[in-house]
């Protein structure tokens, strides 16, 4: 019988096989798309989330990030990382550089989608394998989730998601947050020629028409979009457990707050870790307390910051309070980095 079916071959089902078969667990994942795949993320990867890469044993490309830059009008705050320099990489390059890693560790990936699972005491039954445990790693939207009945109702206004690639040099090597009176916009560094733009909004409009809410961006960034546009949402997801009998959730599937921190494959990284130290010691219940530790900075982190933002009064003070006060600042994104 397998070990571990890992149903999603994304950043977080991949790290879960990478830690399952470094642990000398029998793991298998189930990905009916052809590795790479991409997804509107801020490509921006925080230098916990490098560092638990390298652990993995994956080489990353892309560009190093040495800070956080907020930026609203004429207003910026600068703080620079202290452990070591992150990482903007294109979401296909990451992809395909856990794809790699995973096949030299002999990681069978089927192209086979999970649909409807069963379990019992024993094991998990899905997709016509059997497996002594599963591993929902099927995303923000994970029908897995859905259909085990752990997805909570949100009521606060649904946030979403949009990216594009434009050929023009970074101008810094930092990420960039513009901020906006109703969105963000995320400027990564990705290679020489070439950065990535992530827009983070409560309005339904398209990329373009979002854009024009940074006219000094959008000034630097006009004419040259070399990619399509990809969007996210809603991205908030709140989910009553992230363990069901034999079933475990990773990664977004397991409970999302925003991107507002750039967190997400960090957390994602995390929780592979602990889920494998919980299914070697045959304890899958002791993984809920184990998430809830490792999130814990973020969804506070996350959860306060988002709530400030969506706050008329106090949003336009985010950056002006950041300017003057550049050691907080600067302390609050060393956390989170």
């Amino acid at each position: 019988m397998i070990d571990l079916l890992v149903a999603g071959g994304g950043p977080a089902g991949l790290a879960t096989a990478i830690h399952a078969a470094s642990a000398g667990l029998d793991v298998v994942v189930a990905e009916p798309r052809t590795a790479p795949v991409d997804k509107a993320c801020g490509e921006g990867l925080m230098p916990g989330a490098v560092r638990a890469l390298r652990e993995l044993g994956v080489t990353l490309p892309g560009r190093p990030i040495h800070g956080i830059r907020y930026l609203d009008g004429d207003r910026l705050a600068e703080a620079r990382f202290r452990a070591g320099p992150g990482r903007g990489v294109r979401r296909t390059e990451l992809h395909g550089a856990l794809s790699r890693r995973a096949a030299d560790l002999g990681v069978p990936v089927l192209p086979l989608r999970v649909g409807p699972v069963g379990q019992d005491a024993r094991g998990v039954t899905a997709a016509g394998l059997t497996a002594r445990y599963l591993v929902a790693a099927d995303g923000l939207h994970s029908p897995i989730r859905r259909q085990l009945g752990l997805e909570r109702p949100d009521t606060r206004p649904p946030r979403y998601g949009l990216r594009r690639h434009f050929a023009v040099a970074p101008w810094t090597d930092c990420v960039e947050v513009h901020w906006a009176p109703r969105s963000e916009a995320y400027v990564t560094p990705l290679a020489p020629d070439l950065v990535g733009v992530a827009i983070l909004t409560s309005q339904r409009a398209p990329f373009d028409e979002q854009l024009t809410a940074f006219p000094a961006l959008a000034r630097l960034l006009h004419s040259h979009a070399t990619t399509p546009v990809r969007g996210a949402g809603p991205l908030r997801r709140r989910v009553r457990a992230r363990v069901e009998g034999r079933i475990l959730l990773v990664g977004d599937a397991a409970g999302y707050i925003d991107a507002l921190t750039g967190e997400g494959i960090s957390l994602a990284l995390a929780g592979a870790a602990h889920l494998v130290r919980c299914v070697r010691a045959d304890r899958p219940q002791d993984y809920e307390q184990a998430w809830h530790r490792a999130s814990r900075r973020y969804r506070l982190l996350t959860d306060g910051l988002l709530r400030v933002r969506s706050n008329p009064r106090l949003a336009p003070r985010i950056v002006p309070l950041a300017t003057r006060l550049p050691a907080l600042f600067s302390h609050l994104v060393n956390q989170l980095a």
